[in-house]
């Protein structure tokens, strides 16, 4: 589809049930829903989209969070949904709070996994870093290493195996995100701060995080559902950064217990 922007995106439409739109986070796109689909489309119709600047959608672009959130209502709209569950993870997280914002009315519940209303000075340091080693093209298997140690638990690494066949699924990438489409996304996390906003956030909330989460820790999420009105938490026990991707299942138990509560 194009947006209003007239920006391609790319975006695929899985199960039935009522409308979950799934955003994903820096430098991923749809396929890192890949693990919860077949137990998310189960219950609901699913909407994955790949943000601008990755994947199949257009990448030389001018990129924000709050571009982001215009192209998912865009898609949303195009799709003839009036209201959507929103669920977005780290980056996504910060995508879906700018729709919830911006777009109140298209929204029925929304779902915040592993994010934050701001980012932190140090993260702002690490994903500028990433992006300049990106940029100098060396050593891409070290470049992916390096970042699972921050999205993952020290129980990923002990099966080498495993470790190998990820970093070289990303490295057959038929659809590689440029490293200046990376540095966008960077540049557009490091502006981002709506503490002050998110009071006018009504839609039943759902905040959910891990407790090893690295990136954005436990107090990340206490912070959003201290400051959004109608938020709960969940935490999730030995879990990091990218729980829909490392305990699946726990995932898929957590987003439908979510979305049950929430109706109640």
């Amino acid at each position: 589809m194009m947006t209003d922007g007239e920006v391609p995106l790319y975006y695929e439409i899985h199960g039935a049930g009522p409308p979950l739109l799934l955003i994903a986070g820096l430098a991923s796109d749809s396929r890192s829903w890949q693990p919860v689909l077949s137990g998310l489309k189960q219950n609901h119709t699913l909407i994955l989209m790949d943000n601008r600047g990755v994947g199949r959608s257009c990448q030389e672009v001018k990129t924000s969070i709050g571009l982001m959130a215009d192209d998912a209502y865009a898609l949303v709209r195009d799709l003839g949904f009036d209201r959507v569950n929103v669920l977005g993870h780290s980056m996504g997280g910060m995508v879906a709070m700018s729709y919830a914002l911006r777009y109140p009315d298209a929204l029925d519940r929304l779902l915040l996994v592993s994010t934050a209303c701001q980012n932190s000075a140090r993260n702002n340091v690490l994903f500028s870093d990433w992006a300049a080693w990106f940029a100098e093209g060396k050593n891409r298997a070290a470049w992916f290493r390096t970042i699972f140690t921050w999205i993952f638990t020290e129980k990923f690494f002990q099966d080498s195996q495993q470790v190998d066949l990820a970093v070289q699924w990303l490295l057959d990438d038929p659809w590689p995100q440029l490293p200046q489409a990376f540095r966008r996304q960077v540049e557009a996390i490091a502006r981002w701060n709506v503490t002050h906003e998110l009071v006018r956030i009504t839609s039943p909330t759902y905040v959910i995080t891990g407790d090893r989460d690295f990136l954005f820790p436990l107090e990340y999420a206490t912070q959003l559902v201290r400051l959004i009105p109608n938020a709960r938490l969940h935490v999730i026990e030995k879990a990091a950064h990218s729980i829909h991707m490392e305990q699946p299942d726990r995932f898929i138990k957590t987003i439908v217990d979510c979305l049950g509560r929430c109706r109640g």
